[in-house]
C-alpha cells in the first residue's frame, strides 16, 4: 500500500485540477447557485420576472419555449428561463461583489458581460463584423486586382500559381469570421460547434497556405504530400470536437 501511495495523492491532485478547470469560481459560488434554484422555481430574480418561466405539472413551459414565441428573425437567440435565470443572477452578483470591493470573475468560463439586445457579446461582436468586413473588401480587392488590373493568359488564367489556393482561403476566413460574430452573439450548443470547427479548418489552411508559399512549391505530387496529412488532422479534430468532447482549449 505504501508503494501505491504517491499515485493515490497523484490521482487526487490530478483529479482535484481537473474539477477546478471544469467549473469556474462564479458558476461554483453557493449563493449564484440558489439564486438560479430559486429563480427557475418563482421566475423572478429580485424585481426582474421572466413570462416564461411558467411550467405545467409535467414540467414543460406553458407555452412552450419563449423564443418560439418572438418573430422568426429573433428566434436565434433561444433564451429560456434558464439562460435568463443564470444571466441575471450572474449580474445580481456581480453587482453585490462590487459593492463589496471584490474583483469581477468568471461564469462558465466567461467573463461577466452586459447584453445588449439579446447579443451576449456585443463588442466582440463588432470586432469579429468589422473584421469580416475588411477581409471581404481585401478579397474583393485582390480579385479585381489579379482580373482586371494585371495581364491574363490566353485562357484567361492568372499568372499567379497560388490565385486559386488564396481565394478558398479568403472564403475559409470569411466563414471562420462569420460563424465567430455569430457565437459570439448567443453561444448555444450549435453556434459553438459551428465557430469551432471553422476555427479549425482556418489554422489547418493557413498552415497548409504557409508552407505552400515559403517554400514555393508547385509540384502538384508535393502539394498532395503536404496537405493530404494536414486536411486528414484538421478533420480527425473536428470529428473529436463534434462527436467527442466539445473543449474550447482544444481549439486555442
Amino acid at each position: 500500500m505504501a508503494r501505491n501511495l504517491p499515485w493515490v495523492l497523484l490521482i487526487i491532485v490530478v483529479s482535484c485540477l481537473v474539477s477546478t478547470l471544469e467549473a469556474s469560481e462564479g458558476d461554483s459560488d453557493s449563493l449564484y447557485k440558489s439564486c438560479v434554484d430559486q429563480c427557475q422555481k418563482t421566475g423572478c430574480v429580485g424585481d426582474t420576472c421572466f413570462q416564461h418561466c411558467k411550467f405545467s405539472a409535467d414540467g414543460k413551459a406553458i407555452d412552450g419555449p419563449w423564443y418560439m414565441q418572438e418573430p422568426l428573425y429573433l428566434r436565434w437567440k433561444q433564451w429560456d428561463c434558464q439562460s435568463d435565470c443564470q444571466y441575471e443572477c450572474m449580474m445580481t452578483r456581480e453587482e453585490e461583489r462590487k459593492r463589496n470591493g471584490e474583483r469581477p470573475t468568471k461564469y462558465f468560463g466567461k467573463w461577466p458581460l452586459k447584453h445588449v439586445y439579446g447579443i451576449q457579446e456585443p463588442v466582440s461582436v463588432a470586432f469579429s463584423a468589422l473584421d469580416l468586413a475588411m477581409q471581404f473588401q481585401g478579397w474583393v480587392s485582390y480579385f479585381i486586382l489579379v482580373y482586371y488590373k494585371l495581364p491574363l493568359q490566353p485562357n484567361r488564367k492568372t499568372y499567379y500559381e497560388y490565385n486559386g489556393i488564396v481565394h478558398i482561403y479568403a472564403i475559409i476566413v470569411m466563414n471562420s469570421l462569420f460563424w465567430s460574430s455569430i457565437c459570439h452573439s448567443r453561444d448555444v450548443e450549435l453556434t459553438e460547434r459551428l465557430d469551432y470547427s471553422s476555427a479549425t479548418v482556418l489554422a489547418g489552411f493557413s498552415l497548409i497556405l504557409a508552407i505552400l508559399r515559403s517554400f514555393s512549391i508547385q509540384d502538384q505530387s508535393v502539394k498532395i504530400m503536404v496537405t493530404a496529412p494536414i486536411l486528414a488532422v484538421v478533420a480527425t479534430h473536428i470529428l473529436y470536437l463534434n462527436f467527442y468532447n466539445l473543449d474550447e482549449g482544444m481549439v486555442l
